[in-house]
């Protein structure tokens, strides 16, 4: 069964630190990103009583059917947003989430979220709503710059958003494979060791697809919320703009964001609603490297739930890119 095969693929990133940092193991916890399942697996394996998956991506729990029947009621499952995991789950002792596009979705080609092998051009993890084709077909070409360049961070955003915009003139963009060549196209080749041309638009395009920061931001404050007092949240970013957001963001709740300047007055400072677990990002070790290469850009970060009543907050206060118009 080709789902299974990427089910055995699958090798949680940096679980190994969530798990010392949180010994002994216990409680219920829930997985906001359940993917494949590794962190549920890892979870109950090391002494979890419960945990809760949420995944939006309707085959995770396909996949969820398969490995999670050993576990009967220890597992609970969800098909929702992690934005919403207050909703099903509250005072719970433990909240992980692995950020951004997971292996199993790369995995397939057909999901078009990777240019590796040629694939519709989809990128939706809930399989529903507006595509990346629709994306690049219908949007204006400032529109698509500006996603390419906020989301990727790619310098080239103009130059590339007009090669699409020139090229859908011509016949509607289709496939990854297609978009791939467009990008690839007028980017110069890239040198040994560099990543493809198209991984920064790629990446800016699933983000967009997928709101991705703004799901994250209202993740965080739904973690905030689900959480009990001494209940743990850990988040395994990717790229820079992830870790931003979770940096600040835990950083402002354990009241540690620093004072303010002559330019930007100190500002009152509201009770910590989490204190932090590590000073600094965990990255993989020698050995987590040999064993899952995957993990070479991942950082973790982990903070405690105090009893200070959660809040609010916005995107632009943690830092999340923000688009100044939306799409959908």
């Amino acid at each position: 069964m080709e789902h299974a095969k990427s089910d055995q693929r699958h090798i949680p990133v940096l679980l190994r630190p969530i798990l010392d940092a949180i010994a002994p193991v216990g409680g219920v916890w829930v997985d906001g990103t359940m993917g494949a399942g590794g962190y549920a697996r890892g979870l109950l394996e090391a002494g979890a009583a419960q945990v809760i998956g949420i995944d939006r991506d309707p085959l995770a729990h396909e996949l969820a059917q398969v490995w999670g029947a050993g576990y009967q009621t220890r597992l609970s499952l969800h098909q929702t947003e992690f934005s919403k995991m207050d909703q099903v789950a509250t005072q719970v002792d433990g909240v992980v989430l692995d950020l951004g596009v997971s292996s199993m979705q790369l995995d397939q080609a057909e999901r078009g979220f990777s240019f590796q092998g040629d694939g519709p051009l989809d990128m939706r993890m809930s399989q529903q709503g507006r595509s990346a084709r629709e994306l690049v077909n219908e949007l204006e070409e400032s529109q698509i710059a500006d996603i390419i360049y906020l989301f990727g961070e790619d310098r080239a955003s103009r130059r590339i958003a007009k090669a699409i915009v020139k090229a859908r003139t011509a016949a509607p963009i289709e496939t990854t494979g297609q978009l791939a060549e467009i990008i690839q196209s007028v980017m110069p080749r890239p040198k040994p060791g560099q990543s493809h041309p198209a991984t920064r638009s790629f990446q800016a395009i699933r983000i967009a697809v997928n709101d991705e920061f703004g799901e994250l931001v209202a993740g965080l404050e739904a973690a905030e919320r689900a959480l009990k007092p001494g209940g743990v949240l850990a988040v395994v970013s990717f790229h820079s703009l992830e870790d931003r957001v979770v940096k600040r963001f835990m950083r402002l709740r354990a009241a540690e964001a620093g004072g303010g300047s002559r330019y930007a007055p100190e500002q009152a400072v509201e009770p910590a609603t989490f204190k932090l677990i590590n000073k600094k990002a965990i990255g993989p070790d020698a050995q987590e490297l040999a064993h899952n290469p995957r993990s070479r850009s991942a950082l973790l970060r982990l903070a405690r739930r105090t009893e200070a009543p959660a809040r609010a907050v916005s995107a632009k206060t943690v830092g999340a890119p923000q688009l100044k118009e939306g799409w959908g």
